[in-house]
């Protein structure tokens, strides 16, 4: 019939619809559609069966145009299942477009908590690096007014000297006037000159005192430059790894000094020195190999380094990691290595200079970006029966103490460990003979490494200088040197 031909049609049309979609709930559409279209096919042929079937029977007048009861209760049933299904998938569908807005929301709140992070951390980042150029230039001013600094320090040191040479030269003067019985007048003079010195002098202390402060002052900035590049650098690098270091450095074995060159021995006065100091007194004014004599020695070369007006006995000198330092106690004791080079005098050798009068002990430090510190203390040094016992105080420097002053330091190497603290020893973990405390951060004889590039080093290896309250100072060379304080002494 024509309204059984205009179902399959749209039945046709529905099926191809549904075949195209994706959706969760297609599959139950497509029975009910199916359900739907079947039922009405289904009841026009039968209909169209009894309605022939009755017409061959009955005349036109007496013909039904309803259908059968039991045809109507199908439809019901089809159309309630259909209501149910409906039902069912409007549920569904809810609950997904619910899950869907939910996860939408959470999404749109995530991104917009990230946003204002990430707008926090630009403006931090901003603001740390116009710190830290507004600290850079602050930084090149002190190195400059450093570098000024410690110029007319060792001007000052220089016309200390003379001004003490000039002052024992008077004072000798003033004792053979006091035995020939001067005048009135000269007295007066040489009273005058005197006050006038010493006046001199005091004004001298009084400058290096403040230039003393002024370099505690520049440090301070200059560690908390470095705390701020530290920062930057973190922000900046965060999925950076500390470089490595290279591997061991191939290390010398340890050798006694070699003999006395003839160079050396052309140095050696009549009656070898006591120590160089009184070579520089007696007019040797060239660095390098010496043969002295200290009171109750027998003789050894040394290397005396003419600086600041005077000469200086080196006792270790580290430059780039050719000697291997980690050696016994009676290496350490003899001395090892070549005084051209890298060396350490012996222990022995150092005490028999010390005990002849009060010594400074010098310490020269170079970090690998070619920065030269120093420090200077007062000290006094024990003999072999109190394993060379060090106490330090503290003169000046131009870098924060990282010795204990006032304590009684003994040596130690790993075969002669006289400073076990908490069943740690100390010279067989850091590698070298040294005065050590409680295992503390700083030891100039250990392993000399080199880093690989620019970068952070490893701050538990190499050579290194660590104030108890402050950063690291990787180092690149060291140089330990002993002068009288009595500058009269030894001429």
């Amino acid at each position: 019939t024509p309204d059984s031909h205009t179902a399959k049609t749209v039945c046709r049309k529905s099926l191809f619809i549904l075949n195209n979609q994706r959706a969760s709930g297609a599959e139950n559409m497509k029975i009910i559609l199916v359900f739907l279209c079947i039922s009405p096919l289904a009841l026009s042929a039968r209909a169209e069966k009894d309605y022939s079937s009755f017409d061959s029977a009955a005349s036109p007048e007496t013909k039904s145009r309803f259908a059968m009861l039991d045809d109507v209760r199908i439809l019901a049933n089809g159309l309630l299942q259909l209501g149910h299904g409906l039902k069912d998938f409007v549920h569904k569908t809810k609950g997904q477009m619910n899950d869907i807005f939910q996860k939408l929301y959470i999404f749109d709140r995530s991104f917009y908590e990230l946003s204002l992070q990430t707008s926090e951390i630009k403006e931090e980042e901003e603001q740390l690096r116009q710190t830290t150029a507004r600290l850079q230039i602050n930084n090149e001013e002190i190195k400059n007014l450093s570098q000024e600094m410690n110029s007319k320090i060792e001007d000052l040191i220089q016309n200390k000297i003379q001004l003490q040479e000039k002052v024992w030269g008077l004072e000798d003067k003033v004792t053979k006037l006091a035995i020939i019985q001067p005048s009135m007048q000269d007295t007066k003079e040489i009273s005058s000159l005197k006050a006038f010195v010493e006046q001199q002098d005091n004004d001298i202390k009084q400058l290096l005192k403040i230039v003393e402060d002024q370099h505690v002052q520049l440090d301070r900035q200059h560690n908390q430059i470095l705390e701020l590049e530290d920062k930057l650098n973190h922000i900046e690098l965060q999925e950076l790894a500390e470089n490595s270091f290279l591997g061991e450095q191939s290390e010398a074995e340890a050798t006694p000094f070699p003999p006395r060159s003839a160079a050396a021995a052309a140095y050696m006065p009549k009656g070898a020195a006591p120590d160089c100091t009184a070579l520089y007194n007696s007019g040797m004014r060239s660095s390098g190999v010496y043969t002295i004599k200290p009171n109750g020695s027998e003789a050894f070369d040394v290397y005396c380094e003419m600086k600041f007006g005077s000469s200086w006995t080196v006792i270790q000198n580290r430059v780039d990691g050719s000697l291997d330092f980690n050696q016994t106690w009676d290496a350490y004791t003899n001395g090892f290595g070549d005084l051209n080079e890298e060396f350490w005098l012996g222990l022995n050798k150092t005490h028999s200079i010390t005990n002849q009068g009060d010594y400074i002990l010098r310490i020269e430090l170079q970090d690998w970006r070619d920065n030269k510190r120093y420090i200077q203390y007062a000290f006094s040094l024990g003999g072999p029966d109190t394993d060379y016992t060090l106490q330090l105080s503290r003169l000046s420097g131009s870098i924060p103490n990282a010795l204990p002053e006032q304590t009684q330091l003994r040596f130690s190497t790993a075969d002669h460990d006289m400073d076990i603290i908490n069943e740690f020893n100390c010279p067989e973990n850091y590698l070298g003979g040294w005065w050590h405390s409680d295992c503390e951060e700083t030891n100039l004889n250990g392993k000399y490494i080199a880093p690989r590039s620019r970068g952070r080093l490893d701050r538990r290896k190499g050579l290194y200088w660590k104030p108890k309250k402050g950063r690291y100072y990787l180092l690149k060379s060291t140089k330990i040197m002993i002068h009288p304080t009595d500058l009269k002494s030894f001429h």
